[in-house]
């Protein structure tokens, strides 16, 4: 079987379309994992994808009488444009099948390269419905995303310019896995040349089609699949990249949304290119194989598969980044509703740095507070914070695996608090720097009570701070010298419309 295929990714053209993507050193992600680490650059070619490969490759057999009548392709997105790029180099008509749901962006891109666009169904399942009943009816043919010998072949062309590129067999080449066809290509390949080399496949746990078509020996189709990883999310793995990977795969890697949030950081530190969810899932299961290997000096590659993805979801990525490295743990703790207790908490993490802190005024005993606090120590690092609060006796709950903390509740923090007195509100910019936040605290003292209080720190040059204060009427101007003095840029809010409809 590897023979076979091993011909046919010798005999694939695809470089009509593609280009040999670079394998490059990621530098620093290396040093810190005491590994070497080597990124095969897909996300490089025109359409920001692997994908063409194979969609190009599939193409050039189709016969006179195939092209005259066109092609049909399903798909969101990579291979949708990798059908319609191929089919504008090589004058063939295309029709790609999308759902309703597709991005804008990614349905533009598509009808640039003159593609026919039928937007149809909310799935990928229901989109390739209709693009099978329009193979019939139109006599096309279906240009099918993976489970295709000519389309995984294509794919293969990826490990084919790996052996060239890299003068020695690597330890182990991690590859994202959706309907299999890339792992496929590279396996069979790779296996043949370099058969010590490890071949393992990533998947999202939230959709791990081959992970459990191995488990139980047979395909199975899952339930649902999570859609952060938009181009991986398969329901179940192809017939004919199946029969391969069982025979060829060594391993499967589960990994999370933040862990592959973390990924693509890893990848931006190193190459300033930002990855879709999916490219960087090989980089969060290596990291992960590696932590639960402890080994160093291997030699390991890593395919970003792509990089379309929506810049609205950048923001998602970033704040879910430093979750996914171990670097930020999230708490909520109780403290006594007394001026001062603010300070002192602080005072307990006196060395960390804190990324988020989210109060509200509710109750005239305790408050609740939500609070971040940077780590470098992964979990024993956060079990050591716990057991500092805990010393300290302040009621603590760990909120860092918790999914609708981290989604919702750190945003819902506050509410009104109609029966607080003489409350201000003042909204500044601290200086992103240690102990800006306790300068603030200390200075104020016990005099006046904090009533609201919302940070995050995004990573600007500048933390944007919003607070509620007590101050009655006849201590104004003394506050009023107190801010001055103290040298952050703010703005009272109190009169704001927001606050007066969301806090007051």
């Amino acid at each position: 079987m590897l023979t076979e295929y091993v011909e046919k990714i010798l005999a694939a053209r695809v470089y009509d379309v593609a280009i040999e993507s670079p394998l490059e050193p990621m530098t620093r992600l290396s040093q810190r994992l005491n590994n070497s680490i080597w990124i095969k650059r897909e996300d490089l070619q025109p359409v920001f994808s692997f994908k063409l490969r194979g969609a190009y490759n599939r193409m050039q057999y189709l016969n006179e009488a195939e092209k005259q009548n066109g092609v049909v392709a399903a798909s969101a997105g990579n291979h949708a444009q990798g059908v319609a790029l191929a089919a504008n180099r090589l004058g063939i008509s295309a029709t790609i099948v999308m759902p309703t749901t597709t991005p804008k962006i990614k349905v533009e891109a598509v009808r640039n390269y003159g593609a026919e666009i039928v937007l149809t169904g909310d799935s990928y399942d229901e989109a390739c419905a209709h693009a099978l009943t329009l193979t019939e009816q139109e006599g096309r043919v279906f240009i099918h995303p993976y489970d295709d010998p000519e389309v995984i072949a294509g794919q293969g062309t990826v490990a084919m310019e790996i052996v060239r590129q890299h003068s020695e067999p690597l330890d182990a080449i991690f590859i994202p896995v959706g309907g299999g066809g890339l792992i496929a290509g590279i396996a069979s390949y790779i296996k043949y040349c370099w058969p010590e080399t490890k071949i393992i496949g990533v998947e999202p746990v939230d959709a791990a089609s081959l992970h459990a078509a191995l488990l139980a020996d047979e395909r199975v189709v899952l339930d649902q699949v999570g859609l952060f990883a938009d181009g991986t999310a398969v329901r179940q793995i192809g017939e004919e990249t199946f029969r391969i990977a069982r025979e060829t795969v060594d391993e499967v890697i589960l990994v999370d949304s933040d862990e592959i949030c973390a990924a693509i950081m890893d990848i931006f530190d190193d190459t300033r290119s930002i990855a879709e969810p999916s490219g960087a899932l090989a980089v969060a299961g290596m990291k992960k194989y590696v932590a639960r290997e402890k080994g160093t000096g291997a030699e390991y590659a890593v395919i970003n598969s792509g990089a379309n993805v929506n810049f609205d979801r950048l923001r998602h990525i970033a704040e879910r980044a430093d979750l996914g490295e171990k670097r930020e743990a999230i708490f909520a703790v109780t403290i006594d509703e007394t001026p001062g207790s603010f300070l002192r908490f602080c005072q307990a993490l006196a060395d960390k740095s804190i990324t988020e802190f989210n109060y509200r005024y509710s109750d005239e005993k305790v408050a609740q507070v939500f609070v971040g606090v940077q780590t470098q120590g992964g979990e024993l690092e956060r079990a050591s914070i716990l057991s500092d609060l805990d010393t300290l006796n302040y009621a603590v709950v760990d909120f860092t695996d918790n999914e609708m903390a981290k989604l919702h509740v750190r945003y819902m923090v506050g509410g009104h608090a109609s029966e607080v007195q003489n409350e201000r509100l003042y909204r500044f910019e601290f200086p992103e720097r240690p102990g800006a936040l306790l300068r603030f605290l200390s200075r104020m003292g016990e005099r006046w009570n904090i009533t609201l209080f919302h940070y995050r720190n995004h990573g600007a040059a500048y933390g944007r701070v919003l607070a509620g204060v007590q101050v009655p009427d006849s201590e104004v101007e003394t506050f009023q010298q107190f801010l001055t003095a103290l040298g952050y840029q703010f703005w009272e809010e109190t009169d704001n419309p927001a606050y007066q409809l969301f806090l007051g």
